[in-house]
């Protein structure tokens, strides 16, 4: 069943929100996820949740920050994107449902940053940028292993934002990885994986991750 999908404008104190709706015919929880810094919930991975997560019983918000809505390139500073995340998260709440906060790259940072202090029942992070390419020695490791909630990361396994055998050995999140995959879930032409294996490895993850927190 295709899911029925509305759009909903949020103000914010940095200007409107944008809430894409996947709605899921009986749901159990809400995933929000938000976009990274240099692009938008048209992202691959956030599309393909979008598509298959309704079937499992969860409804899908994709949340689009005042910069993008507003047409800016350049994203705001951190703070910014954690004032906007925290002024639109109770239009993303519903009675009786529990709400997973979601990110790609620096979405994921907003939502771990964030989620203790909105009360989220989790988080996903989707290509968390454990660090910026290249420099190791800038790990970001302590707002994944800050969120306080249950904590799921995808990540590609050529991620240059972080591979997965760099994270921290930590119970504090599970770790799926995505054979081959860029920060962006591509995979090279000549692996054994195609793009539509490596969105199956990922949207399968998420579903699974989701059950198990009912």
């Amino acid at each position: 069943m295709t899911p029925v999908t509305e759009t909903q404008t949020v103000p914010t104190r940095s200007g409107d929100a944008r809430i894409t709706w996947h709605h899921a015919p009986h749901p159990t929880q809400i995933l929000a996820a938000s976009h990274g810094a240099g692009g938008g919930i048209e992202a691959r991975d956030l599309q393909a949740l979008a598509t298959t997560l309704p079937a499992h019983g969860v409804t899908v918000a994709l949340v689009e920050q005042p910069w993008r809505v507003a047409g800016k390139k350049l994203a705001p500073a951190p703070k910014t994107l954690d004032a906007a995340w925290h002024d639109l998260w109770p239009a993303l709440t519903a009675p009786g449902l529990p709400v997973i906060a979601a990110g790609r790259s620096a979405g994921a940072r907003v939502a771990c940053r964030t989620a203790a202090d909105l009360g989220a029942a989790a988080v996903l992070a989707l290509s968390f940028p454990l660090h910026p390419p290249g420099r190791p020695e800038k790990s970001r490791a302590g707002e994944l292993l800050g969120a306080g909630v249950p904590t799921l990361v995808v990540q590609g396994g050529n991620d240059p934002f972080g591979k997965p055998a760099e994270f921290p050995d930590s119970p504090l999140y599970e770790l799926v990885e995505v054979p081959y995959g860029d920060h962006g879930f591509a995979v090279p032409k000549r692996a054994p994986v195609g793009r539509d294996e490596a969105l199956t490895t990922l949207t399968d993850a998420v579903a699974e991750w989701t059950r198990s927190l009912v």
